[in-house]
């Protein structure tokens, strides 16, 4: 049992030991020349970065806030004028639905429009591959 403490005493008093020396050797051991140029170098253009982007995000936050409030104002003088009130059940109703109504109507067009432009491009594709490969099927023939 003696044995065991004095183990573990000296097991701690190793590992304390190496801590310090470990932590000794961090404050010395600075990086420098080539190693120090690209820790700088990595450091500004991080901060940069974070800077950077913290800033856009701002913007975008300011802007997010100005349209909320814009439209929000537009709503409030919609109602005033046009006296439509939503009703008080779950689902939208008055100036909300006919504004979800418009908006589902103008993504229906839209989609609609990018698909037929879609199917146009793919047709006009799939021609020109095809006249591709029969005149490189024309030139081939014709060498002896």
């Amino acid at each position: 049992m003696k044995i065991n403490a004095r183990i573990a005493a000296l097991a701690a008093a190793l590992s304390l030991y190496g801590a310090a020396t470990a932590g000794a050797q961090q404050d010395e051991h600075k990086p420098g020349g080539l190693n120090k140029v690209a820790h700088d170098i990595s450091k500004t253009s991080k901060k940069a970065g974070q800077d950077t982007k913290a800033e856009v995000k701002r913007d975008a936050s300011k802007t997010h806030n100005g349209l909320t409030d814009a439209g929000n104002e537009t709503k409030t003088v919609l109602k005033k004028t046009t006296g439509i009130k939503a009703p008080q059940s779950h689902q939208p109703g008055g100036l909300n639905k006919v504004a979800r109504d418009v908006s589902n109507t103008s993504k229906k067009a839209g989609s609609d429009a990018k698909g037929d432009l879609k199917q146009a491009k793919g047709a006009a594709h799939g021609a020109s591959t095809e006249a591709g490969k029969s005149m490189k099927d024309t030139v081939l023939k014709s060498k002896p």
